[in-house]
């Protein structure tokens, strides 16, 4: 099983940034996806999921209404992006894979991405 994030990057309070996690070796449509950050000296914390088939998702309360998650089941591919990015979203986002179909617990997840640094600075 591999993730492999892309798409971080420095930008600018108010910007916008669309991260990708490019999977394999698994079943990809199978699984419910995640994204998660850490910022220095903090704990990670849930950011986004969605279960299998995209119909369903859920978001921190701290990201809804900026933050959408997404995939493409044909190109084995989560995403997310973010909007209205505030310097309190400057973090390493990682993407994971659920062990579900379906969203269960935020904390839940089995395989995980290196990450992507996100830095939002005026």
């Amino acid at each position: 099983v591999q993730l492999v994030e892309s798409g971080g990057g420095l930008v600018q309070p108010g910007e916008s940034l669309r991260l990708s996690c490019a999977t394999s070796g698994f079943t990809f449509g199978s699984y419910a996806m995640g994204w998660f950050r850490q910022a220095p000296n903090k704990e990670r914390e849930f950011v986004a999921a969605i279960s299998w088939t995209g119909y369903n998702t859920d978001y921190a309360d701290s990201v809804k209404g900026r933050f959408t998650i997404s995939r493409d089941n044909a190109k084995n591919t989560v995403y997310l992006q973010m909007n209205s990015l505030k310097p309190e979203d400057t973090a390493v986002y990682s993407c994971a894979r659920s062990p579900y179909t379906t969203l269960t617990s935020r904390q839940n997840y089995d395989y995980w991405g290196q990450g992507t640094q996100v830095t939002v600075s005026s």
